[in-house]
């Protein structure tokens, strides 16, 4: 059963919640006596903070114009560049092939250094 709700609803509830997490965690750091309890209040608070953060945001991306300043965050991408070839016997036909081995060579390698009394650990 789906029940239509506004959007000025919605923002109300959103901001309920958040008026709710703040206080809580308020509460829960005032009458906490341990560290862990006072943690807890943090995370309420924390989790009250992202709630308000995502209130607001379409109204910051509207009112300040963010385009200009986080331009497409989602179109960043990382682009590698290849490692140098150092005559190693590789031809260019098997490239593709060699460049796996050679990243699971190096990642063996790294495993190696890793292990307790391995080659890379410097102890002896």
């Amino acid at each position: 059963m789906d029940i239509p709700i506004s959007s000025r609803d919605f923002r109300c509830l959103q901001l309920a919640c958040v008026a709710l997490g703040l206080a809580a965690g308020s509460i829960i750091i005032g009458v906490s006596v341990s560290k862990a309890a006072a943690a807890m209040g943090g995370i309420f608070i924390g989790a009250a903070g992202l709630g308000l953060l995502i209130l607001a945001y379409p109204f910051l991306k509207a009112r300040l114009n963010l385009d200009h300043i986080l331009p497409n965050i989602g179109s960043l991408r990382i682009h590698p560049q290849p490692a140098p070839d150092h005559g190693e016997g590789r031809s260019s036909t098997n490239g593709n092939k060699e460049g796996v081995r050679s990243s699971l060579a190096t990642v063996s390698r790294t495993l190696e250094k890793l292990k307790p009394g391995g080659r890379g650990t410097g102890e002896g």
